[in-house]
């Protein structure tokens, strides 16, 4: 991964209550992740930073578009995502990003990475079954001639097993 410098924000200059940051994503960025399942991207990320006495609480808000194939048809179209964040920051002793919507800092920091929460944001939004809006399944030729084989290897005259017919004859004593 590359690191980005304009998803770094310095909190120390920052006076206690709400910060607003806006951030436009595009392919360059997930090219910094060599992440290449998207074709095209346009995202806007709004970032509400709120910082406090002891910590800072970090809402992330994520609407765009991303070029992806269709499952069922396999054309390129544009899927519409959105989603939400929230990740708190603490000072510690040491780093730990072990919890995923907690974040610990060493207390001489004075900038947060918020690069590697958006790329997860974004990537975790995008739903895992792709369907272009209006497309439905077709059969292909294959599915079509299988098709045809059953319903004439099932149009033919049934033959029953006369062990049923047995069974159905106790059945009916009943």
């Amino acid at each position: 991964m590359k690191t980005l410098s304009e998803f770094r924000i310095p909190f120390v200059g920052l006076k206690e209550g709400k910060h607003q940051f806006d951030f436009q994503i595009d392919k360059k960025f997930f090219d910094a992740f060599e992440y290449d399942e998207f074709e095209e991207v346009d995202f806007k990320i709004s970032l509400a930073l709120t910082k406090k006495s002891t910590l800072l609480e970090l809402d992330f808000v994520v609407d765009g578009t991303v070029n992806v194939p269709c499952d069922l048809t396999a054309e390129e179209f544009d899927l519409e995502v959105s989603g939400a964040f929230t990740l708190i920051v603490k000072f510690g002793e040491t780093f730990n990003n072990d919890l995923e919507d907690l974040l610990v800092l060493p207390h001489d920091a004075y900038q947060v990475e918020v690069q590697q929460y958006i790329y997860e944001l974004i990537v975790l939004s995008v739903p895992q079954k792709r369907i272009k809006p209006g497309a439905q399944r077709t059969a292909s030729a294959s599915d079509k001639n299988v098709t045809k084989k059953l319903e004439k290897k099932n149009s033919g005259t049934k033959q029953n097993d006369p062990r049923w017919d047995q069974l159905k004859q106790l059945l009916d004593k009943k």
